[in-house]
């Protein structure tokens, strides 16, 4: 009981009172040495206290700072009393220690607003000319020129010429232009400055290009013998099947006649295309008495023995690597790679070849590829302007390096065209190297309809169009385009028929 009483005392003491007791053991204590200790932690946030203090006042004085003096403003906002009002309690409010009114609107910085002033007379004048022109005339009206005349839009054609992207084939077309000047089916505003026919005729998308004439592309006849070279031909010799093409020690290595190279030796018991090939070669040269049928026999073999005899060879009956170059066709040496004399092994060059048929070379550029496709017919126009007839028989893919150091290479597609035909060959024949054109042509259309290209115009929904001129008025018409060569196209759609007058430009 004297314990609870003790503490209800203490805990009545006045405010400065338990403050003065927290200063006198916060104060240091003097040192022997002089010195003193200096508190390190800050002094009391809470001049009323802290929360202990806070907790002990008693309940009705901590329910009245909850509900306030009972002049509550708007959604439960505690009012501000005046400075110098006294709270319920009868202690005058502390600086801070409530809400104060402060002003949300900045007060008045000039007792009078200013008015704008009156613009001088030519000022008006001045921002119209920066303005420009105004348009004459409400809404619905035509604009009128300085004449008073009706400003009436032009209808805007487009030259589509030089952006045409023609398709492989000439069944489709890509065009590059602008807004029409109406719809298909619209009225135009106008008449048209110049018109002409729809015309029918056979529409041909060609190329010219520069070639040469010469005898193709030539290929390198290499050594699989190891020995010395004794014999080479001469430059410009045509050589046919069954004669030799250079010789190693004094034995012939022979040409015949074939797609691929040989690459192992032929003997009694061996299989394959390389078999029938050979064999095949054989007999046109005139040896019999066996089959032609891949399978290199007894009777194979001893044919072989009588072609070794003719030519001076060991009779082996054996046919060993390198002793036979194949070739498509008769060949003309083109140059020499080693002469007489020199040593020679597997791998080693000998002579280059061509073919004995002339052939023309042109080289296009990856993107007329198009043009090249293998079988095509093209014609070659001669020195003396004589036409001759060719096909396209090769079409190979050529990277060319740099012709400068640092320069990046190029890459251009090379086209051969055979000359076989028998015109064509007594036509070329007293050429032996010449500067030729070679017409190419990508696509052919046969009674169409065309019109000259500058007629197309690009329709507001899309598309092109023509306009149609008929009785003194024009209108445009949806048309669908086909093929475009020598600056015609081919068109095609409802009331376009042969002899419809559309217009064109200038």
């Amino acid at each position: 009981m004297r314990l609870g009483r003790r503490r209800r005392r203490e805990g009545g003491l006045g405010q400065g009172r338990r403050k003065e007791r927290a200063c006198r053991r916060q104060e240091p204590e003097p040192r022997r040495d002089g010195r003193q200790v200096r508190p390190v932690h800050a002094a009391e946030r809470h001049p009323d206290g802290g929360p202990e203090a806070r907790r002990r006042r008693p309940a009705q004085a901590r329910r009245a700072d909850q509900e306030g003096d009972g002049r509550q403003g708007d959604a439960g906002v505690p009012p501000v009393r005046p400075a110098g009002e006294r709270s319920r309690e009868g202690r005058p409010e502390a600086p801070g220690a409530g809400p104060r009114v402060r002003r949300v609107h900045a007060r008045e910085r000039r007792g009078e607003v200013r008015r704008p002033q009156a613009r001088p007379a030519g000022d008006h004048d001045r921002r119209q000319r920066r303005r420009g022109p105004r348009v004459q005339g409400g809404p619905g009206e035509v604009p009128r020129d300085h004449g008073g005349r009706p400003q009436v839009r032009g209808r805007r054609r487009v030259a589509v010429a030089a952006a045409v992207v023609v398709a492989v084939g000439g069944g489709g077309t890509v065009a590059a232009l602008g807004s029409g000047g109406g719809s298909g089916g619209g009225a135009a505003s106008a008449l048209p400055p110049n018109t002409t026919r729809v015309a029918r005729q056979t529409l041909k998308d060609t190329q010219t290009e520069d070639g040469r004439l010469g005898y193709g592309p030539s290929s390198t006849a290499t050594s699989r013998l190891r020995g010395t070279i004794t014999w080479v031909p001469e430059s410009g010799d045509e050589i046919t099947r069954g004669r030799p093409l250079y010789e190693v020690d004094g034995d012939p290595v022979m040409l015949m006649y074939g797609s691929r190279p040989s690459y192992r030796p032929l003997r009694a018991g061996t299989e394959g295309a390389d078999v029938r090939r050979f064999e095949k070669n054989l007999a046109a040269l005139g040896y019999d008495g066996f089959t032609v049928d891949g399978a290199y026999t007894s009777a194979t073999a001893d044919a072989v023995r009588e072609w070794q005899d003719v030519h001076g060879l060991a009779e082996t009956g054996v046919v060993e690597l390198g002793r036979v170059v194949f070739a498509p066709g008769p060949v003309r040496v083109d140059g020499l790679q080693a002469g007489a004399g020199d040593p020679t092994g597997p791998g080693q060059k000998v002579l280059t070849y061509t073919g004995t048929d002339k052939a023309v070379t042109v080289e296009l550029e990856t993107t007329d590829q198009r043009m090249a496709k293998k079988g095509a017919a093209v014609e070659v126009t001669l020195p003396g302007d004589e036409t001759v007839p060719g096909k396209i028989d090769e079409v190979s893919t050529v990277v060319e390096p740099g012709s400068a150091q640092g320069e990046d290479p190029t890459t251009k597609v090379e086209v051969t065209v055979w000359l076989r035909s028998r015109k064509a060959r007594k036509a070329a024949a007293a050429y032996a190297l010449a500067a030729v054109d070679v017409t190419f042509t990508a696509g052919q259309r046969g009674n169409v309809l065309t019109v000259p290209v500058a007629a197309l115009v690009a329709l507001e929904e899309g598309g092109f169009g023509v306009e149609v001129v008929k009785d003194g008025a024009s209108s445009y018409a949806a048309v669908t385009t086909g093929l475009f060569a020598d600056g015609k196209v081919e068109v095609s759609g409802q009331g376009i028929a042969e002899g419809t007058v559309v217009g064109i430009p200038k």
